[in-house]
């Protein structure tokens, strides 16, 4: 019994420090997120116009590829298929950047940890602000290109804000998780990245998961997918016009996924911290 309440509470005094340290470094992570968001387009001609003009590219190449190339770009849920297409793919812009980024945060931001002794569990947190200034914009934009063709605002894109902030506590968790392991590991940051195409052909941005459907057992399995479940909860409330309410099991299997990421992220800070300032 001793030995269940001496481990529940190593995970206890894992999370209060890093609540603390969040708590009384706040006005110091939003000034690195904006700097870290500055690092990211200095010294770059078009400086941040390229936070518009690479999303744009991919889009256009991908809507390219599978509507004119593959002719398989026909109206999905009654709305054309580049519009269904953005709806999805914006929030990836976000998760596959935080995959691989958040998986080299720490050792990018070394000199924090070797030189200034800053608490890891903020790095995470900063930079991936710095991401998610940059994603709400894009998101912005996709609500305006929906009203102009048409599509004006509904009450449902009042949910937005709440998948939005599931997508950023899950994957900050999966930042402060990857980051302490690849600070380790160099070989863990380089089978993310090896990954990182998979997740994104294998959640359903590009196509649509209903085509599945019939097959219980795959479709249940995408279901399990965070991924997907945030990339279609944008897709309801543009698309679908669906609550997140409405899919209560859905909501259940993600709020399982971030859970457990959550306790891995405390073990993983709980026994790699009094590492991290050596191996870097």
């Amino acid at each position: 019994m001793s030995t269940i309440k001496g481990f529940f509470k190593s995970y206890k005094d894992a999370f209060l420090v890093n609540i603390k340290e969040h708590t009384q470094h706040t006005p110091q992570v939003v000034k690195l997120s904006f700097a870290d968001l500055k690092k990211t387009y200095h010294g770059s001609a078009l400086g941040w116009a390229w936070a518009v003009i690479k999303p744009v590219v991919t889009i256009f190449v991908y809507w390219f590829a599978i509507a004119v190339g593959l002719r398989q770009g026909g109206d999905v849920d009654g709305y054309p298929y580049i519009l269904w297409l953005i709806s999805g793919i914006v929030p990836w812009f976000y998760m596959g950047d935080t995959i691989t980024g958040g998986t080299g945060c720490i050792r990018k931001y070394s000199y924090l940890v070797t030189k200034m002794q800053f608490p890891v569990t903020t790095i995470p947190t900063f930079t991936n602000l710095s991401r998610l200034y940059v994603n709400i914009v894009i998101t912005l934009i996709v609500v305006a290109i929906f009203w102009i063709g048409g599509y004006p605002p509904t009450l449902y894109l009042l949910q937005l804000p709440l998948y939005i902030l599931f997508m950023f506590l899950f994957f900050n968790a999966w930042s402060l998780f990857s980051g302490l392991i690849s600070a380790i590991s160099k070989d863990f940051a380089n089978l993310i990245k090896s990954l990182n195409i998979a997740v994104f052909w294998l959640s359903g941005i590009l196509w649509n998961i209903e085509n599945v459907a019939d097959n219980k057992f795959l479709y249940s399995l995408m279901m399990l997918n965070p991924v997907t479940f945030i990339c279609y909860g944008f897709r309801n409330c543009f698309v679908n016009h669906v609550w997140f309410f409405e899919q209560p099991q859905r909501l259940l299997y993600f709020i399982g996924w971030y859970l457990v990421l959550a306790f891995l992220s405390l073990w993983a800070y709980k026994n790699l911290r009094k590492e991290i300032a050596d191996v870097l």
